[in-house]
């Protein structure tokens, strides 16, 4: 790693700008703006750093700037940096999809109507992206009935053309075909622009229009002309049944949500036009490498923005950084003014929750997708047993983490994966004893003693003995063939401590640390580091972080137990006894306080009087401030 003192830029301006850092390959790395490059640049070079601007500074080798004149200007021209440079350190998007668009050739003497995974073309009008291509399909079957537009491809219509004969299509209502002048080129076009009206605004207006352009041929008595514009209203009904929602015809904007796991996240699209979804997408977000600073709200805006105009409402679920450049931007952008908004109530609100929904089911596919592959299970397990040097594949992996507030409701967690799978059958919860005033460290050595010693009583079970009692091996008597714990070198020396203690020492060990994804070995001064995008940290970031939410699981309800039974303790009349069958009855305190006085009366031992007594008190102590969220156990002031 490099020392960022050895390229610290001196006389750095004060204007606005854009500055990129590169590594020692010359590879942009990051990508920033700022109103003032010297304050912005120097922050950069102070200590404290968060833990990924500190590895960014410390990958990079040197900097360099662009003036700009305006915040505009340096925005726009830091999109355009990220686009095209890709990044390692800026917020990425990743889609292994080529979603298909809905496309109208208008610049096409004859408009025609088709699918398209191509990018987009000038003079073309598309639609979309759609997420799912059958549903595209039914879509466009459907138009045709509505908006007889062609279809065919530029050869097909010479040749209906030179023949004097329409394709089936055309024989069968789903196309007007201007090929044998069934139609005009004029009428043709005003077709294929009441589609892209259609699919643009209220399919109201479309059927207005119809209406009016029916009558009108009938009084002038043209009876086919009518009977087709009849046709096509009759479709557009039939279509607007199935398609509408409960949405308000005006709702015409562009939503978007996130969803952010530890090292993941995802952002979701849906585009509303005169309250019809019309277009949804998701991307996946690698967060292993993105700043703290980076904002991913703004950055999605910049990936869907940057080559499409934007419509005049956008929706967020939260609010972006420079909100008013932002909102600039995208206005020059579109050519109109747009609003960038968070729904607070109403149906804009239920629907923005609809969008983080997908955001979350898009995560959990991809998460589930790469978990679940044996070929990246197989190269993950192969790359950590070269990069630790192991004799074996780990294809069982214990990892072990510690939760606890100040030292007190101390409690550990043991996840196990086998094959590169979580297998929950064998996790297991560890409640400590803190009055001795353990510490981290000491409650690490302290779990893996137990565990290990579990091992040893049991690795030495007769088993041919136990199956003839009918019996099955007992689950802690699997060794590991590869320990994780969370955390740095002090956690990994005193999980070590315990192995040698106990003449395991022979068991890999490594620990993971959160700062920079190091991981470390026992009594080793230099951490590992795991490239980016290996195989192999992802299984162990996803490790690590099933045991910490194991750990914070068991904790908050251990921790909302003793805050809960405290209050039962305030409650005079209250006994052991009673307190137990409460909690047996009920399960919590909030239980109990929903209750009525007659089912607390109802528990054996309570009675009518105890029970109104204990209802005043919850009631009192849920008034009170601060008072306990009786959900968690957490103090709210």
């Amino acid at each position: 790693m490099s020392n960022p003192a050895d390229y610290r830029p001196s006389n750095i301006p004060t204007e606005p700008g854009v500055y990129r850092f590169y590594d020692k390959n010359d590879r942009v790395i990051y990508v920033g703006k700022a109103k003032n490059l010297k304050n912005r640049l120097n922050s950069y070079f102070g200590s404290n750093l968060a833990a990924k601007t500190y590895r960014m500074v410390h990958t990079a080798v040197r900097v360099d700037w662009t003036i700009v004149a305006t915040e505009i200007e340096a925005l726009a021209l830091e999109f355009t940096w990220i686009k095209s440079e890709n990044p390692q350190f800026n917020v990425q998007f990743k889609d292994d999809k080529t979603y298909p668009y809905l496309a109208v050739s208008l610049s096409e003497q004859y408009p025609r109507l088709f699918v398209s995974r191509q990018k987009h073309i000038k003079g073309n009008r598309y639609f979309g992206p759609f997420t799912n291509t059958w549903a595209l399909r039914g879509t466009v079957e459907v138009l045709q009935k509505i908006f007889p537009v062609r279809a065919c491809t530029q050869p097909n219509f010479n040749r209906a053309v030179a023949t004097k004969r329409q394709c089936l299509l055309g024989d069968i209502g789903k196309c007007s075909a201007p090929c044998v002048g069934w139609i005009s080129q004029d009428e043709h076009t005003a077709l294929a622009k009441n589609l892209v009206t259609y699919l643009d605004r209220n399919p109201t207006d479309i059927a207005e229009s119809l209406q009016l352009d029916m009558e009108r041929a009938a009084g002038n008595e043209e009876y086919e002309l009518a009977a087709r514009l009849r046709d096509q209203l009759e479709a557009l009904g039939k279509t607007t049944e199935f398609t509408e929602t409960s949405l308000n015809n005006n709702f015409s904007a562009d939503l978007i949500g996130i969803h952010e796991e530890v090292t993941h996240a995802a952002a979701s699209l849906f585009s509303i036009r005169a309250g019809r979804i019309v277009a949804s997408r998701a991307w996946i977000i690698d967060l292993a490498d993105v700043l703290e600073e980076e904002d991913v709200i703004t950055a999605a805006l910049a990936k869907i923005y940057i080559e499409n105009k934007a419509p005049s409402e956008i929706l967020v679920d939260r609010d972006p950084v420079d909100a008013p450049a932002l909102i600039e931007w995208l206005s020059a952008g579109a050519g109109h003014k747009v609003s960038i908004a968070v729904p607070q109530r109403g149906e804009k609100f239920d629907m923005m929750r609809t969008v983080q929904r997908n955001a979350q089911q898009a995560l959990i596919q991809y998460l589930s997708k790469r978990s679940n592959d044996v070929a990246v299970v197989g190269r993950a397990l192969n790359e950590i047993q070269e990069a630790l040097g192991l004799k074996d594949l780990p294809l069982r992996i214990e990892c072990f983490d510690i939760s606890n507030i100040q030292g007190k409701h101390m409690v550990a967690s043991m996840v196990v994966f086998e094959d590169g799978q979580p297998k929950k059958a064998d996790y297991r919860r560890f409640a400590i004893d803190d009055d001795a005033g353990f510490d981290d460290t000491r409650a690490m050595n302290h779990v893996l003693t137990r565990r290990l010693k579990r091992y040893l009583a049991e690795r030495d079970i007769d088993m041919d003995e136990l199956k003839m009692q009918g019996g099955a091996r007992p689950k802690f008597a699997y060794p590991p063939q590869l320990i994780v714990v969370d955390g740095g070198a002090p956690q990994v020396n005193a999980a070590y401590q315990a192995l040698s203690a106990l003449g395991l020492q022979d068991i890999p060990l490594v620990g993971l640390a959160k700062r920079l994804e190091e991981v470390w070995l026992p009594q080793n001064s230099d951490p590992i580091i795991l490239p980016r995008h290996s195989e192999g940290l992802y299984l162990l970031q996803r490790v690590r972080d099933e045991a910490h939410r194991f750990a914070i699981t068991f904790h908050r309800s251990k921790r909302s137990a003793v805050m809960l039974e405290s209050l039962l303790d305030e409650i005079p009349l209250l006994g052991e006894v009673r307190r137990r069958a409460l909690l047996v009855r009920f399960g919590s305190v909030g239980a109990i306080r929903k209750a009525g006085i007659s089912e607390i009366a109802a528990v054996p031992g309570i009675g009518e009087k105890i029970a109104t007594i204990i209802a005043e008190s919850l009631q009192s102590a849920i008034n009170g401030e601060p008072h306990i969220d009786l959900g968690t156990g957490e103090i709210r002031g």
